[in-house]
């Protein structure tokens, strides 16, 4: 009889696990709402619903049962696709789901019906029109059918495909994980739990580099002058300031303080289909010390354009946005100087520190001069067995025939801190040797989404050789890519120490703040660290050490 075979992994490797949460695992179906940030593409509208498309077969007749395996425990159970319909028909049924169920008095039943029959919060069929022929839903399923090894995957299919599916299941109702079931054709797919093991263990050692560094010295101490609020009151307001390379004005938070700023301007990238809030911590704690700080949102990549895409209006963030975030955040800084409404006067636009979190890390290291290249994109992003293969792979492949022109420098950017960027196939090694600006570099020991063995301890081996020319590494011990930044409530988080003291430190240097094999430090010796999450900076040294 037909059926889905489903293997239940955790991060750590196989373990008991709802059906919902092996479904989500796998990348085959989701019910939550996406979070912010570069995992959203894989976990749910690219790799989520749309990783369903490896699942169908040629013709055949309607699926009519799910085999959920559990490996540790050598057994399986069968579930009826028509006992989920309601826990009563799971108690009453005859599967061997239905007889674990009534063993359970129906515990196990009423989760399982609920998890089954909950609204997919995504226009799927819009989506899956608008997403057909983008790299990055390529790069998505790609990576989904590395993991799953799914039997049965047709020699030819495509986007209309999938649409024709989910239509199907449209049809007769609101569209949930057990009506797109019932309109998956017969033939059995299966995950093939070696290799989903093997993308398990894999990530476990993208994530051991940083383990190791963390552990070999103390993390730093946290100092209150650079911890706590400034003296300074702050005010938030929303302004617009032109783009010529936009269609429409940008829309830009500025917080800055009441009274007393120091003239001395810090902006702030987002990530993916995230905005300015999730760093509006980050911003308050500068200017309670006197930074006037811009944080724009990037249109093409925003939440806005996550709702419109998730709603079908329109496609995924296109790989022209690698050239134009960083076009925006020197558009605010165009604004900045040219003194426009609404903006404090008086801000030096000479001498910039910029921030940014994921994509929005990526922009700063653009500014700083770092020069994306198609070299290696083009080179390793089909090898889906490459060790160093992770997640964040999605987004970069997706900027494959752009980023050969979206070197953008602007040189009134002194500094920056990136935290958690994609970078280990965008930039060719060497690239950090001409950079106009200072970096920091951080990343959290537990991101998985962008680890930091590949994406920022190797390659930063790779540019160090001699000299750092002044870059930094701080590692974040159990930071994953969520938990770094900060919302206005959450006074700085983890992270606002740091962003202080390297940000005084750039505008203490002056001129002396430039790249080179004989830079001064930025980051004082100790102080900067953080209470909840150790930080830990990682030396030249350290990192050329084998």
């Amino acid at each position: 009889m037909p059926s889905i075979l489903l293997f239940p992994l955790g991060p750590e490797g196989p373990s008991h696990r709802s059906a919902g949460e092996i479904m989500e695992t796998l990348g085959c179906f989701s019910v939550r709402p996406p979070r912010s940030g570069l995992a959203a593409p894989l976990l749910l509208s690219l790799c989520g619903l749309l990783g369903t498309a490896p699942l169908l077969p040629a013709p055949a007749r309607a699926l009519e049962q799910v085999e959920l395996r559990l490996p540790l425990l050598e057994t399986s159970f069968i579930v009826k696709l028509e006992e989920l319909d309601n826990p009563a028909r799971l108690l009453s049924g005859t599967s061997d789901l239905a007889e674990l169920d009534q063993a359970s008095n129906g515990a196990i039943g009423r989760r399982l019906v609920d998890l089954f029959n909950a609204p997919l919060p995504l226009q799927v069929p819009a989506v899956v029109n608008e997403a057909e022929g983008s790299e990055m839903l390529n790069q998505a399923l790609l990576l989904v059918s590395a993991l799953g090894g799914i039997d049965g995957l047709p020699a030819q299919f495509d986007g209309n495909d999938l649409s024709r599916l989910l239509d199907k299941a449209a049809a007769r109702g609101p569209l949930t994980m057990l009506s797109v079931m019932k309109a998956l054709p017969g033939t059995t797919a299966s995950v093939d739990l070696s290799r989903a093991l093997l993308a398990v263990r894999r990530l476990a050692r993208q994530l051991e580099p940083a383990d190791r560094l963390v552990a070999a010295q103390p993390p730093a101490g946290v100092s209150s002058a650079l911890s706590q609020p400034g003296p300074l009151a702050v005010e938030r307001k929303l302004i617009a300031l032109p783009a010529p390379h936009r269609p429409k004005p940008l829309q830009v938070v500025q917080i800055s303080p009441s009274t007393g700023a120091s003239g001395r301007l810090v902006v702030i990238s987002h990530g993916l289909w995230d905005a300015p809030e999730s760093f509006e911590g980050w911003a308050s704690h500068l200017a309670s010390h006197g930074y006037t700080v811009l944080l724009p949102y990037h249109p093409g990549s925003d939440q806005g354009q996550q709702q419109a895409m998730l709603s079908g209006k329109v496609p995924p963030p296109g790989a022209e946005e690698l050239r134009l975030r960083p076009l925006d955040v020197s558009a605010v800084i165009d604004g900045a100087a040219a003194g426009l409404k609404g903006l404090p006067a008086g801000l030096n636009t000479d001498f910039v520190v910029v921030l940014g979190q994921s994509w929005g890390a990526t922009t700063v290291l653009q500014l700083a001069g770092a020069v994306p290249s198609d070299a290696q994109l083009h080179q390793r992003c089909d090898e889906v067995l490459n060790p160093e293969r992770n997640i964040s792979w999605v987004l970069q492949c997706s900027f494959i025939g752009t980023a050969d022109q979206a070197a953008l420098v602007d040189p009134r950017v002194k500094a920056g801190v990136a935290v958690s960027p994609p970078m280990s196939l965008l930039f060719d090694t060497g690239s950090g040797r001409d950079m106009t600006a200072r970096v920091l570099l951080v990343s959290g020991t537990r991101d998985w989404v962008v680890p930091p063995g590949p994406e920022a301890i190797r390659p930063m081996q790779k540019e160090a050789g001699r000299s750092s020319h002044g870059h930094r590494l701080v590692l974040a011990q159990g930071g994953d890519h969520f938990n770094l930044g900060s919302k206005l409530a959450g006074g700085g988080g983890v992270l606002r120490g740091l962003l202080l003291a390297w940000t005084n430190g750039a505008f203490a240097a002056g001129a002396a703040a430039a790249p080179g094999p004989d830079a001064p430090e930025l980051l004082p010796a100790d102080g900067w660290g953080d209470e909840t999450l150790p930080l830990v900076g990682i030396s030249p040294a350290q990192l050329r050490s084998p």
